[in-house]
């Protein structure tokens, strides 16, 4: 079973990374949400057919995600990953089977931690520019 499965990992891990022009936080968030999506889908649709492959992906998707992330993007990494996860793992199993659903686990786990993470670091440092925490711009107490 290792045998068939790693390589299906490896490629849509492969798929995945490469798809999205990222920086190194996003492609790390990328890299654990699909790996954790593909392992999530794996473990899930053994022990509970198509069903629990989709609910695996989500919960593996979000969890690479939040393994992989830093503060400022972990509670988006969290959400996308396992938004992308159980839907990549969804619509691979209509199209392909149990194979079809891990490539979509990666794909859809990576693709969604890494847009999480990044709107949740950007939204972050948009906080923090607003509330004037940006170099330069401290209050003073008179």
């Amino acid at each position: 079973m290792f045998k068939r499965i790693f390589p299906m990992v490896a490629i849509a891990t492969l798929a995945a990374t490469t798809s999205l022009t990222a920086t190194a936080g996003d492609m790390n968030n990328a890299l654990g949400g699909a790996l954790g999506g593909v392992a999530g889908a794996a473990v899930g649709g053994a022990l509970g057919g198509s069903t629990g492959a989709v609910l695996g992906g989500a919960v593996g998707g979000g969890a690479g995600g939040a393994m992989t992330s830093n503060r400022r993007e972990r509670t988006g990494a969290i959400i996308g990953g396992a938004l992308g996860g159980g839907a990549g793992t969804a619509a691979g199993n209509a199209m392909g089977g149990r194979s079809g659903g891990l490539i979509g686990a990666a794909v859809g786990g990576g693709a969604g931690a890494a847009l999480g993470g990044n709107m949740s670091r950007s939204s972050s440092y948009d906080d923090d520019h607003y509330r004037g925490k940006r170099r330069g711009h401290r209050k003073h107490h008179h």
